[in-house]
Parts: C-alpha cells; sequence; structure tokens
C-alpha cells in the first residue's frame, strides 16, 4: 500500500467518524437548525466496515502473518477502548439523567448485568436480539466488525480441513444480521487482494474517484438510500425490518460499497500522483486518525453527557459548538489514555498467544 493512499484512508477514517458524530449529535435540544451533512451517519459506518477489511488484508499479508500475532493486534485494537467506554458510558449516563432525564428518553438504562456482559462478548446484535449498550447506540457496528475479524482470522488461520466448517458454523452461530453485511466488509479484503485493480490506467481511476464521490453525494441528496430501504420495508412487512435493526439498511449498503469500492480502487492509483498535497497533510491525519476508534465508539454518551451539563441555548451555534469541543477535549484525553497505549496490552497478549502455539506445537520450555 503506497504511503499516499494510507494517509487518504486515514483521512476517509476521520472524516467517516466526524459525520457519524454529526448524524447522532443533530438533536434538537442541542441545535434548533439542521446539521449540515447529518444524514450520512449510517453510510459512514459501511465506509468503516470496507476500510476495515482492506486494512485487515495488508496487515495479515506484510505484518501479522500468524495468529498469535492477528489475535494480539485485534483484541487489543477492541478492548483496549471499549472496556474504558463501557466504564464511561455508564458512569456519563447516570450523571446525565440525573441532571435531565428528558435528554435521554428512549435511551435505555436497565438490566445492567445483561447489556454490560452482552457488550463485553460482543453479542449485542446475536440473531434477532438487539441489546443496545445504554445510550452508546454506535456500538452495535463494533460488535459486528469483531465478529468480522473472528471470521476472517478463521479462514486464514486454521488449517485447511478445518477452515471452511469453522467459519460457516461460526457465521450459522451469530445469525443472519450480521451475515447479512459481511459481503461489505470482505469487498475490502477483495480490494486489496484483487491484483488487476492495481493496474488500473490513470484516466480511468480519476473516472472512478470523481464518479463515485459525486454519486455518493447525488444519491445522498435525492434521498436514494433511504427509497431503497423503505421499498425493502415495504415488502418485508415492518415487523421483519424492525427485527433486522441495523442490518435492515442492506440493499442500499450494497450500493454505497460498490460506489466505496470504486472510490478506494481509483484513488489508490490516484494519490501518488497527488503525492505533494498527502505528504503536506500527512502527520496531522495520522494524529487525528490515531483518535478515530476513541471518536466512534464515546461521541454519543459524551455529547449526550457534555450538553446535559453545560444546558446551552439550542438556538445558538454556541450550545452545539460548545458541546463538541467539550467532547473533542475528552476524546483526546480518553484516547491518549487507551487507544494510544494498546501497543503495551498488545505485547501482553503476544507473549502468551505465542506460549500457547508453541505449546500447542510441542517445543521444549527452553525454546518458547
Amino acid at each position: 500500500m503506497n504511503r499516499q493512499f494510507s494517509v487518504y484512508l486515514d483521512l476517509v477514517r476521520f472524516a467517516a467518524a466526524c459525520l457519524v458524530y454529526l448524524y447522532h449529535s443533530n438533536q434538537r435540544w442541542l441545535t434548533t437548525d439542521v446539521l449540515p451533512m447529518s444524514n450520512y451517519g449510517h453510510s459512514s459506518v459501511i465506509v468503516f466496515f470496507v476500510l476495515s477489511g482492506f486494512v485487515i488484508a495488508y496487515v495479515t499479508d506484510s505484518k501479522e502473518r500468524d495468529w498469535p500475532s492477528y489475535t494480539a493486534s485485534r483484541v487489543a485494537r477492541v478492548f483496549s477502548v471499549v472496556v474504558p467506554a463501557l466504564v464511561l458510558c455508564l458512569l456519563l449516563d447516570t450523571v446525565g439523567r440525573h441532571i435531565e432525564p428528558a435528554h435521554y428518553k428512549g435511551y435505555p438504562y436497565d438490566q445492567f448485568l445483561v447489556r454490560l456482559m452482552a457488550s463485553l462478548l460482543m453479542f449485542n446484535e446475536w440473531w434477532f436480539i438487539s441489546i443496545t449498550s445504554f445510550s452508546n447506540v454506535p456500538f452495535w457496528s463494533i460488535t459486528y466488525e469483531f465478529w468480522y475479524y473472528v471470521l476472517f482470522g478463521l479462514a486464514t488461520f486454521m488449517p485447511g480441513r478445518w477452515r471452511l466448517w469453522s467459519v460457516v458454523g461460526l457465521a450459522l452461530f451469530l445469525g443472519p444480521k450480521i451475515a447479512m453485511l459481511a459481503p461489505i466488509w470482505a469487498s475490502g479484503v477483495l480490494l486489496y487482494r484483487w491484483q488487476a485493480l492495481q493496474r488500473l490506467s490513470l484516466g480511468l481511476a480519476w473516472a472512478l474517484v470523481l464518479g463515485s464521490s459525486a454519486a455518493i453525494v447525488g444519491l445522498h441528496g435525492v434521498g436514494f438510500f433511504d427509497a431503497v430501504t423503505a421499498g425493502f420495508k415495504d415488502w418485508i412487512g415492518a415487523s421483519a425490518h424492525t427485527q433486522l435493526t441495523f442490518s435492515k439498511f442492506f440493499l442500499a449498503d450494497y450500493v454505497l460499497t460498490v460506489l466505496v469500492f470504486a472510490n478506494f480502487a481509483g484513488m489508490r492509483i490516484v494519490a501518488p500522483t497527488l503525492a505533494p498535497l498527502f505528504d503536506a497533510v500527512r502527520r496531522p491525519v495520522r494524529a487525528l486518525a490515531d483518535y478515530t476508534f476513541t471518536l466512534y465508539l464515546l461521541h454519543q454518551p459524551l455529547f449526550l453527557a457534555w450538553g446535559t451539563v453545560l444546558a446551552l441555548d439550542p438556538g445558538t451555534p454556541l450550545a452545539w459548538l460548545a458541546t463538541t469541543g467539550a467532547c473533542a477535549l475528552s476524546i483526546f484525553v480518553v484516547g491518549w489514555l487507551t487507544e494510544n497505549k494498546r501497543g503495551a496490552l498488545r505485547e501482553w497478549l503476544h507473549g502468551h498467544f505465542l506460549r500457547l502455539e508453541q505449546a500447542r506445537r510441542g517445543l521444549p520450555a527452553a525454546q518458547r
């Protein structure tokens, strides 16, 4: 993966997280005006999925070539942020609800043990069950992505005779909702591995970048994705549509996936020609991208709590801006303490997993 394209992916990752924040913070008690570009929330999650599949395919091809390395990196990446996020979410919800319960209407605050255990075990969206992690609605996509990590790990590192059965068995156990969006994540893997895409002409690559970008903006502008989802709801019925929770948008998501796939395929060729631009922004973009996971996973509990505590007039821009500033500062502090410190956890886990692998292979203790 060329350096300029890597910067582009980091920029997309951070921008997508910001769009999810805009989507969720577009609440009338926080701002009386509809926020611009606040209709890209779910679509940004789809971008994350494609990007994640691409990055995981890359790291397993270049760095994490054995299961101890892969598993240690993925577990450290997820749980270094998930565990603190769960604790903070419960704390913030408790404080916020005490100050202004109306702001938390519609967010669950019960069955604490069930919600905490489901979130820690990543079973929030198992089959047709949907267990919201208190006010942290975006948590659903983390559970999907975690299981895509596991499924990809099984497909990559399990012995040949067990590979297919383990993947199919786990997919059946997890249920249809996670399986319905799995092709979106897998498209990122395909993008990395499809060698012919790396030989596109520069002209075709530019056409893919510009055409896909225009289509994404245009289709959102005319309500195409909402119309597709509404049509699917009419077809299967409201009850079945509700049971699919966040997978109910899958038909529209597939269309968006094709556009994101085309954009990334084209930009991988185009990016080196824009080297001066990407090299100039590389450091700030990388710095921001380091906090993307924390931003995504904590933004909703944070803006609910900060907006409640500050209690500013939503009729002025100050309410949303001040709340957003407080959230940004909180995310920086939490990310610095968690996400940016995951290396130590990764190394500790890698040591344990490596000893397990060596024991499995029957190596003497002196060689472990």
